[in-house]
């Protein structure tokens, strides 16, 4: 039997000619799993169509925060709002949840401060990366 006759496998779907190009996608895609403290849509607006992300401040709650759009938007005490980009430096997950001070990453377990997006437990070795969080009225604008 060829193998053009036998059912195709994961092994022989990878099989390339000599000279060809094999791509393979990592894991870790934009949805981050399930744990998701809140994701929302609303507020996007104008800074959604400039490419940033807006969320209500009444969606983000003290000592927690919310992931939306690859951004992390958490608000370590009351009034104090701080954003971050949500690919967790690890393997590019997005972190999922965040609870008690803490952003976590569903992925492979790594931590990080939500006042300051330092990492606080592995496998991550590094922090998030700050990004400027704007409080204009009611709205936290994430540019």
């Amino acid at each position: 039997m060829s193998i053009h006759e036998q059912p195709l496998t994961r092994r022989a779907a990878l099989v390339v000619p000599a000279g060809g190009v094999l791509a393979l996608s990592a894991c870790g895609g934009d949805s981050g799993g399930s744990g998701e403290s809140t994701s929302s849509s609303a507020g996007s607006g104008d800074a959604a169509a400039a490419g940033g992300v807006s969320v209500p401040t009444a969606d983000v709650p003290v000592g927690g925060g919310v992931v939306q759009d690859r951004v992390v938007v958490t608000q370590p005490t009351e009034g104090e709002f701080k954003a971050f980009d949500a690919t967790c430096p690890h393997q590019g997950c997005a972190v999922a949840k965040v609870e008690s001070g803490t952003i976590t990453c569903p992925c492979h377990g790594s931590t990080f401060d939500a006042s300051t997006g330092d990492v606080t437990g592995g496998p991550a070795q590094k922090g998030l990366t700050a990004k400027e969080a704007t409080v204009d009225g009611d709205t936290v604008t994430v540019a």
